[in-house]
């Protein structure tokens, strides 16, 4: 007897953000990731709308791994009604709830000045999640351990494998009725400096593979040469350093290349470095809670933490800015959306000896994305400011797989899947992983639109 198993592409179809996939069969509906989504206006404004299904049909949410684009609706969905449980790694439970407290304290604090100083055109302006919708998401997450499958029903079991890329992260094994559906989540890179190798899937049915550098070859030069060289020049020029950066793995990353950096005497000592970023630091904390998950001893982590002054309060931001010497100073956020970056650009982007220095992935239409191609002139806070800063760009600190890593990432899967989902990619990066897969391998590959809804027979 046959049965049909129907797939919502509810996010991260035809674009990068808002990851969410709904695995809808007779026995159990899983919803893979609730992230929000980032970038161009009319993407964001996704976020406001209902989902087009009942949440009284989702039986249970799964993460691959805590950012926001795949974790940052839960309050949301959980104002809206949801209440079952949500599955996870520990790390990544609690990777998640810093970020979703960040989240909904910037919203508030964004809502709050929106409406001080009248520059939305909502009245009132408010923030799509509080608070006090997280508080009520907390207590719905339960940990799951790496690499153990869990029966979610008689006939439905999950595993979670390591996957690099984040503290906690993992790809997804879900053995539905005989049918095994992977969902790579974020896939790592083999060589990150902070993370272990991610496991390869060996069977998959159903793959829904990320294509974020699907069109890319990371570069092969020295990153932390790149680095040494554009903080030296900025050091040079007098100026300061503006490092916009993602709170997990990536500020880590940033401040283990910057420790070594010092260990080797490769920059000045009488530089600061400052991480400007509450949940940057708390992030600091988990490395030495979840030493499994990553290559740092405890006795790194802390010497690396020791190089770093870490602000305390919004009051610290204004004393570092008035200091008019020389310093690096990261803050969030990576792409340039919101969080304390946007305080020093305001005060530091017209300078010709500042550099900022963007260190991850750009979706399109955020002001990081605008840095990066050029304009001259980026808006927040609604005032527009003109960038006469020097922007560069370390493209080989993504921790991201590119195409080659993807496709020796799914070099190990035995049979050929009966279908494959590429998500988690603008349109040309798609394509072009697609025409790769379909070169190498033969595989049968579609690229779904945002929403629409397939459906696989079994049986």
């Amino acid at each position: 007897m046959s049965e049909s198993i129907n797939i919502h592409f509810l996010g991260a179809a035809g674009t990068v953000t808002g990851s969410k996939f709904l695995i809808e069969s007779s026995d159990k509906n899983i919803l893979i990731d609730c992230g929000l989504f980032q970038g161009i206006k009319k993407i964001r404004q996704l976020n406001w709308s209902h989902l087009p299904i009942h949440l009284s049909d989702i039986d249970l949410v799964v993460l691959t791994h805590g950012h926001l684009d795949h974790s940052g609706f839960l309050p949301n969905l959980v104002k809206m009604g949801y209440k079952g449980p949500i599955w996870a790694t520990s790390p990544t439970i609690d990777i998640t709830k810093i970020i979703l407290e960040d989240s909904a304290k910037i919203q508030e604090e964004d809502a709050e000045k929106a409406n001080k100083e009248h520059f939305s055109k909502h009245h009132p302006a408010k923030p799509l999640y509080t608070l006090r919708h997280v508080e009520k998401t907390l207590p719905l997450f339960e940990a799951k351990d790496e690499g153990i499958w869990v029966q979610v029903s008689d006939h439905i079991r999950l595993r979670f494998q390591y996957n690099g890329h984040i503290l906690g992260a993992a790809y997804l094994e879900l053995d539905l009725l005989g049918k095994r559906f992977v969902f790579s989540g974020d896939v790592g890179r083999p060589s990150d400096p902070l993370l272990r190798e991610p496991k390869k899937p060996e069977k998959a049915h159903i793959l829904f593979l990320e294509s974020t550098y699907g069109d890319r070859l990371h570069p092969d030069k020295s990153t932390l040469d790149e680095m040494q060289k554009v903080i030296l020049e900025t050091y040079d020029n007098k100026g300061t350093i503006i490092i916009p950066s993602f709170a997990v793995e990536r500020a880590q990353l940033l401040l283990y290349m910057l420790w070594q950096l010092r260990v080797q005497n490769k920059i000045p000592e009488s530089i600061p470095i400052i991480l400007d970023s509450p949940m940057g630091a708390n992030v600091l904390d988990l490395f030495q809670k979840h030493t499994s998950w990553h290559k740092l001893s405890s006795a790194e982590c802390s010497e690396m933490c020791n190089q770093v002054r870490v602000t305390k309060s919004f009051k610290e931001t204004w004393e570092i800015i008035d200091d008019p010497q020389s310093k690096i100073i990261i803050a969030g956020s990576g792409m340039v959306t919101g969080g304390r970056v946007l305080t020093y650009l305001e005060q530091y982007i017209d300078r010709p000896e500042t550099t900022v220095l963007l260190a991850g992935y750009q979706a399109e239409g955020t002001r990081g994305r605008h840095l990066l191609d050029g304009l001259k002139e980026i808006k927040f806070y609604g005032k527009y400011f003109p960038v006469k800063a020097r922007i560069e760009y370390l493209e080989g600190l993504s921790g991201h797989a590119d195409q080659s890593e993807l496709l020796k990432w799914v070099s190990d899967i035995s049979e050929s899947p009966e279908n494959v989902y590429l998500v988690h990619g603008e349109p040309q990066a798609l394509d072009m992983l697609r025409l790769k897969i379909k070169d190498r391998y033969g595989w049968n590959v579609h690229i779904p639109d945002l929403f629409e809804v397939d459906t696989v027979t079994i049986g």
